[in-house]
């Protein structure tokens, strides 16, 4: 007998079955685990107003009906891709401990997944479990959390259940805990969905998931010419995507965020954060500082995220070579780094206060240079010069340089001197009124709280030793402070 909560607001969504479809060429139908065990430990209530939904109607027994026993009409859809992985391609890949569970039309009018994590076995499970530890689930949500907060375009988690199995980990103490989540994001179709409908050579699938995903997620600039979509309309999407790339790399660079895994299946192809693994913020700029353990040759370190980035849509030109001209896609390709230089130079100026179009580009580009050589030779924390720019900063910076404290022992003092100088004459551009803003602009992009492996430790410990969540739900609340 199914234990089926009435009226749940879950089930009133505006859901949709885009994805679903375009046929079962694109995924597996599956079943989701059954769990021993329900304990909600995180509901994201700033996200439920997008779908709709007033958090104050939706209990957390709503969220455990529908996100943790699955109590829905909605299909379990395991999704089919391949990848390169650490440069070797992989054609064993898919969904293996999660499945698309739904697709919701957003009051922004947008197309919205719930993706599960460690919801159980699949087609792709390759012999493991299906399941997410608990730890796991608490760093995505963090992660997730965190990387919106910096202004990273990011999936973020919705919900994390605890579900009361015991898992065997080689990477953790073992037996851990066990838990499902759900990620809120706009796409989970990644680069290696189309690359694996090339290894099976068919165009006539990537063509028809390039229209789907040009209709859902890139409307605008692309209408669809009937009966045969133009070739100029998939050479636009590329472009585009080239675009968010560039734009999603800078926004981690500028964050001080090292993905831990850039393999190809995943990056989204709307341009999206998403599948972080074993991820890092950096302590202080390193530009060889690599966040998993396994990756011993550094490939995928924070220095290369740009590049990295760059070869994976590389990859997928591949993939798409034979619907969009390679001659189109490379003249987009060829502009990557000239949209990321733009993107990380507007990121870090306004991590540092200051509103790009009243710089001019050249300063402006000495300012980030000295800043980053302030940071790596002081090695003054990354994410704690920026929030210490935001305590210190004060108006009376614009008067004189001397006004401007050094809030760091670190480090010789005259690469100090060199960066008042030059952050002093930035200011004298402004008005005192433009230099009030700034104050403003430093609270909107330097959160307070810094999300390093010290803090995720901490938070851990008191749940695996004491079950003791406030650290963890402390934490989360002081994000947005």
């Amino acid at each position: 007998m199914i234990d089926r909560v009435d009226n749940n607001p879950f089930q009133s969504l505006n859901t949709e079955s885009a994805l679903e479809n375009l046929g079962d060429d694109y995924y597996d139908l599956v079943s989701a685990a059954q769990f021993p065990q329900h304990i909600l430990r995180w509901r994201n209530d700033d996200l439920l107003p997008q779908m709709g939904l007033d958090p104050q109607q939706v209990s957390d027994r709503h969220f455990i009906d529908f996100f943790g026993k699955f109590n829905s009409s909605l299909p379990c859809l395991a999704l089919r891709y391949h990848g390169y992985q650490f440069g070797e391609y992989n054609p064993w890949l898919g969904d293996g401990r999660g499945f698309l569970y739904g697709q919701v039309r957003a009051v922004d009018g947008q197309l919205y997944d719930f993706g599960t994590k460690g919801s159980g076995m699949t087609p792709y499970s390759r012999g493991a479990d299906g399941r997410l530890t608990l730890k796991g689930g608490v760093r995505e949500v963090l992660a997730g959390e965190m990387l919106h907060r910096l202004g990273v375009t990011t999936s973020r988690c919705l919900s994390l259940i605890e579900t009361g199995e015991s898992l065997w980990r080689g990477d953790e103490p073992s037996p851990t805990r066990s838990c499902v989540m759900v990620r809120w994001s706009r796409s989970h179709i990644r680069f290696g969905t189309f690359e694996r409908l090339r290894y099976f050579e068919r165009s006539d699938l990537i063509t028809k998931l390039l229209d789907h995903v040009i209709e859902q997620y890139y409307p605008a600039p692309f209408p669809l010419v009937k009966p045969e979509p133009s070739p100029e309309r998939y050479i636009r999407f590329y472009d585009q995507l080239v675009q968010r790339v560039a734009q999603l790399a800078a926004q981690w660079m500028a964050a001080g965020f090292c993905h831990g895994v850039l393999n190809t299946d995943n990056m989204s192809i709307t341009g999206e954060s998403f599948d972080y693994g074993p991820y890092g913020f950096i302590p202080h700029y390193d530009p060889n500082f690599t966040a998993a353990y396994f990756d011993y040759s550094g490939r995928y370190s924070y220095g290369n995220q740009p590049l990295v980035c760059q070869l994976n849509l590389e990859l997928l030109s591949v993939a798409l070579g034979k619907v969009i001209p390679k001659s189109a896609m490379q003249e987009s390709l060829d502009q990557f780094n000239v949209h990321y230089e733009q993107a990380y130079q507007q990121l870090m100026l306004r991590r540092l206060g200051l509103e790009p179009n009243r710089i001019e580009a050249k300063e402006a580009q000495e300012l980030i240079e000295l800043t980053l050589k302030l940071l790596k030779d002081t090695q003054k924390g990354y994410p704690q010069f920026f929030s210490g720019l935001r305590d210190h900063f004060d108006p009376s910076w614009l008067q004189q340089v001397d006004a401007i404290p050094n809030w760091s022992s670190a480090g010789p003092s005259s690469i100090w001197q060199a960066w008042k100088i030059l952050y002093h004459r930035v200011l004298t551009q402004n008005s005192e009124e433009q230099v009030v803003k700034i104050g403003d602009r430093l609270q909107k992009a330097n959160p307070q709280v810094h999300l390093l492996r010290p803090e995720i430790e901490t938070i851990w410990n008191a749940i695996m030793i004491d079950d003791n969540w406030k650290p963890f739900l402390q934490f989360l609340q002081n994000i947005n402070r």
